[in-house]
């Protein structure tokens, strides 16, 4: 029997199932209902010190959608507006009624040695599993210099890093941020830093546009818009992008995030070395119960590969991605198209001859490859609306 437990750094998880720092681990009371539905752990809402000020903007939420479901959610809300007393006894309360699930806390805070070690100094005498260290918020934080402007310098990363590796005592995590040219050039910094883990990605910083009739932005406060963190299905590629980019270059543990809705979503984030996973969007969307159908479905999937757990499945994929320099240039596929399924709507057609190659050409009826001049690039295959084009040798 396959099980969905897992070890990273010491830290037992009883599924590799994490709530992400976000609204849904904002309290005390939700993260308890989550835990109650069978979440392995949470990653606290960000905490900073009492004195940073945070005022939020109303509305901080826009979407967009595609037949009714939100595949993109941008958001502009700040960080936790709690105390540190305030999570102090929540942990408690926590580690007391849920002593098996994990607690990571999240922290920030202005760029001070003693800013950061003062919340470390008080948060290691909780129960906290971990740390996480927030560099990487794309909004509100930045504009104080903290959030993504210490995420998008390794040398200010590499400063945080080591002052809270020098009092804590507890792994340490850094949240690392999309919006940077190499992930691996952060990633590598915080590592000669001491940096225990990598948790990645946060959001990705975009703007949701402009409505065309009024001309406002699509996310109005009062007439007004910023930039912010763009999250859900669209940023799961740039997710398994900079997962697999911070794989390849490092053997330390990472937690991957970023646009998972599903178990098969989460099954590629560890295929593609993440050691456990996190959640954020799809619980603002659909609540905490979405876990049953992530447990029972990953918990499904390893038993009918053969894995006794995610250990099995972790890293698989790694060694199947490489440069563009070296992939098998001589390999060549062929458009084959399903006569039964094809409509002859010509749009394959017309793409392939307005998009350079010239290969597909109707006669009697009947669609014909050019192999000569046929490039084997496979977007007829992609356009066709009745999915009737495979690409075969």
């Amino acid at each position: 029997m396959a099980t969905l437990k897992t070890s990273i750094l010491g830290i037992e998880f009883e599924n590799p199932f994490l709530l992400a720092s976000a609204p849904p681990t904002a309290s005390i009371e939700s993260i308890d209902k989550a835990f109650e539905m069978g979440w392995g752990g949470a990653v606290l809402k960000t905490i900073t010190p009492d004195n940073l000020e945070m005022l939020e903007a109303s509305p901080r939420y826009a979407t967009i959608k595609k037949n009714g479901k939100v595949i993109c959610l941008q958001n502009i809300e700040l960080l936790s507006h709690k105390t540190i007393q305030y999570w102090v006894e929540g942990i408690k309360y926590l580690k007391e009624k849920y002593p098996t699930k994990v607690i990571i806390a999240s922290i920030m805070a202005p760029v001070e040695r003693a800013e950061w070690q003062n919340l470390v100094h008080i948060l290691n005498n909780t129960q906290i599993d971990a740390y996480e260290l927030n560099f990487s918020c794309p909004h509100g934080m930045p504009e104080k210099h903290i959030g993504m402007a210490i995420g998008t310098s390794a040398e200010i990363s590499t400063l945080i890093t080591a002052w809270v590796k020098a009092v804590a005592t507890k792994p340490v995590f850094v949240k690392l941020t999309p919006n940077v040219t190499d992930i691996t050039w952060i990633s590598a910094s915080v590592e000669r830093a001491c940096a225990d883990g990598f948790a990645a990605i946060n959001t990705v910083q975009g703007f949701m546009g402009i409505d065309i009739e009024t001309l406002d932005p699509v996310l109005n406060i009062d007439g007004q818009s910023t930039f912010g963190g763009l999250s859900g299905e669209v940023v799961k590629p740039i997710g398994f992008r900079c997962v697999a980019q911070l794989r390849q270059s490092s053997d330390l543990p990472i937690i991957g995030m970023g646009g998972i809705s599903s178990w098969e979503d989460a099954a590629q984030y560890i295929a593609l070395g993440s050691d456990a996973v996190q959640i954020c969007t799809e619980v603002m969307i659909n609540g905490y119960g979405v876990i049953k159908g992530l447990k029972s479905g990953l918990l499904n999937y390893l038993e009918s590969k053969g894995f006794n757990d995610i250990s099995k499945l972790k890293n698989i994929a790694i060694s199947k991605i490489t440069s563009h320099e070296k992939l098998n240039k001589r390999y060549h596929l062929y458009p084959n198209i399903d006569s039964d399924k094809c409509c002859e709507c010509g749009k394959c057609i017309k793409i392939c001859s307005e998009s350079e190659y010239h290969a597909l050409k109707k006669k009697e009826n009947i669609i014909e490859i050019d192999k000569n001049v046929c490039e084997g690039c496979s977007l007829c295959s992609h356009v066709c609306p009745q999915n009737a084009i495979k690409m075969v040798k």
